[in-house]
């Protein structure tokens, strides 16, 4: 039961962040040489490792083999193609590699959908993910300490922040929002706790010592919702990441300065 209930909330932030995205056309045709993007937009470009294609899921993979090998990590991979706990996929599952309005549709083994499933990924045309350079999330840090790490775009390593600190210091709620995960499965995080803020934003929190918040709970900013800790990393530390329908985006962009 547990294991349906991720499933379910994971699906719900995947398929808001994916309707969002698809319905106010935040996903739009990379402008030509010599255009400019909206006023008070930043256009990112998605082309980077290999954003973009799509993949047919081969015997034997699983979800976090297919996102390394494709410069990804696990959670890119999860929320863009709506897999939920227990992150099982199937031979002949076509998964995008991108953010997205299309959805990876499952297909059992030995069906007849997966025996006639085409293994040539397919490129949609070039794109762009347009990232407000405001919020309308009023974010505040999510925890004490020195950022260790900062975000590089298409460095499937460091999208977010790596807040350093000691082992159980309370990690915080950086808006209102409502649990979507809060679990360990997916490789990479640790202890991993997501919330959503709305119908766009969405952030993760991961590496922690200990979880105290549940899927559905309503949280404010600045509730302790986790202790931080080393889980799936090397020191204690909070993993901090911020996702605009479904793409990583620099907190340091929207959160405020120290």
């Amino acid at each position: 039961m547990s294991a349906m209930r991720s499933q379910q909330t994971l699906l719900v932030v995947a398929m808001f962040a994916l309707l969002a995205g698809c319905g106010r056309s935040h996903v739009v045709h990379e402008p030509s040489r010599g255009s400019r993007a909206p006023a008070g937009e930043r256009p990112v470009k998605v082309s980077e490792p290999k954003y973009g294609t799509t993949v047919v899921v081969r015997r034997g993979q699983n979800v976090y083999r297919i996102a390394t090998e494709n410069g990804l990590t696990a959670l890119d991979l999860a929320i863009w193609n709506d897999i939920g706990s227990p992150y099982t996929i199937y031979p002949g599952q076509r998964l995008r590699l991108y953010p997205g309005s299309q959805t990876g549709t499952a297909v059992k083994p030995g069906s007849s959908s997966s025996r006639s499933a085409s293994p040539t990924p397919s490129r949609p045309a070039s794109t762009v993910v347009v990232v407000p350079r405001a919020s309308n999330v009023a974010w505040r840090w999510p925890a004490d300490g020195t950022v260790v790490a900062s975000f590089a775009s298409g460095d499937p390593t460091r999208q977010g922040v790596d807040i350093a600190g000691k082992g159980g210091q309370p990690v915080r709620a950086a808006s209102d929002g409502v649990v979507v995960y809060s679990g360990s499965g997916l490789v990479g995080y640790g202890e991993l706790v997501i919330v959503k803020h709305n119908d766009q934003w969405l952030s993760a929190y991961g590496h922690n010592r200990a979880r105290l918040v549940n899927e559905g709970q309503v949280v404010k900013a600045g509730q302790q919702i986790a202790e931080m800790g080393r889980s799936g990393a090397a020191r204690d530390m909070l993993h901090f990441e911020i996702r605009y329908n479904g793409k990583p985006v620099d907190p340091q962009q929207y959160l405020p300065r120290r």
